[in-house]
């Protein structure tokens, strides 16, 4: 069994739910309260996967309004993104293409995997809505509250990330 290691980050507008993401995947919880993440945050976890075990190593980015606000020295080095934003909050659907835009500038070989967290809040009717008005493919709508999908963005990233040359 092949053992690698990748540093990935999770990055998105603040409050969208990018460290109760993370504390479903790797702690299999949920916390209602929680303080907004200032800097960086940093956790891991192991998946297997086939004959690999991939430690993923989880960067919590602290959200900024924009990704050109975040420094450049917390992208160094990252393999693979998980690009979060809200679905409860329509305000932050017209950023998405920009920000993703500039995350592939400053890693252009790095897979992108972005989601709408907080599905648990919105009706599937409004989940169609939000596709059709974000102008990018979404991979997944996300609930860390309910767990719905969580695993799923992960483990997607983990098999892109093992596929890679």
């Amino acid at each position: 069994m092949r053992s690698i290691s990748k540093k990935i980050i999770l990055t998105g507008s603040f409050c969208v739910g990018k460290t109760s993401l993370i504390s479903r995947f790797v702690y299999q919880r949920f916390l209602l309260n929680y303080q907004t993440t200032m800097g960086v945050r940093i956790d891991k976890k192991t998946v297997a996967l086939g004959d690999t075990n991939l430690n993923m190593i989880v960067w919590d980015i602290g959200g900024e309004q924009t990704q050109v606000r975040i420094p450049d020295s917390y992208y160094l080095g990252s393999s693979g993104i998980i690009y979060v934003f809200d679905v409860s909050r329509p305000v932050g659907f017209k950023d998405i293409e920009n920000d993703i835009h500039f995350l592939r500038q400053r890693l252009p070989y790095a897979p992108i995997i972005v989601i709408g967290n907080k599905r648990d809040l919105v009706d599937e009717n409004h989940l169609d809505e939000i596709r059709s008005l974000v102008g990018i493919p979404i991979d997944f709508f996300t609930s860390a509250k309910d767990g719905i999908y969580v695993e799923d963005t992960f483990i997607k990233l983990a098999q892109l990330l093992i596929h890679e040359p």
